[in-house]
């Protein structure tokens, strides 16, 4: 890891209380400041707290928002939860697929975005519901999908 990176977390790690409770919070900065967690950048963070890069890890990977690959700029949360599932939100999440040719859990090349299917985004009288980054979109359909995505190209 470069110099610069370790300055950054450094930064962030200095806004928190020192710690293991402090981990959680610094890596949802640094995830936001790099847009994904690095291996790197979990075992400095492990580092600096003084805590195992075992519990590091544990705790990168345990928590859904974290990623230890890079996500895209777009963020897009196909909602699959039941009041969306019976509106058709599989047949949505696919156009998604096909449009950015990429499949749920991946990133596009140019890492403009990101497509995440999630099981509920609470707001079921809105189904089914898309969320790009934080625009929540209702009653999708696969006709919208083009237009919505185009607002983030």
């Amino acid at each position: 890891m470069d110099e610069g990176t370790k300055t950054i977390i450094d930064k962030l790690i200095k806004k928190h209380k020192p710690g293991e409770n402090a981990v959680v919070s610094i890596f949802q900065d640094v995830q936001e400041q790099q847009g994904y967690l690095s291996e790197d950048a979990i075992r400095y963070v492990s580092e600096k707290l003084e805590i195992p890069v075992s519990r590091a890890f544990s705790v990168a990977t345990f928590y859904s928002a974290f990623s230890l690959t890079p996500l895209g700029r777009n963020r897009v949360h196909v909602c699959l939860g039941t009041a969306c599932h019976i509106k058709g939100a599989d047949n949505i999440a696919g156009r998604i697929s096909r449009q950015l040719k990429i499949k749920p859990g991946e990133t596009t090349g140019d890492r403009k975005f990101s497509l995440h299917k999630v099981r509920c985004l609470g707001c079921c009288a809105l189904a089914p519901v898309v969320k790009v980054n934080d625009d929540t979109y209702a009653g999708v359909s696969q006709d919208q999908v083009v237009s919505v995505l185009e607002k983030y190209r």
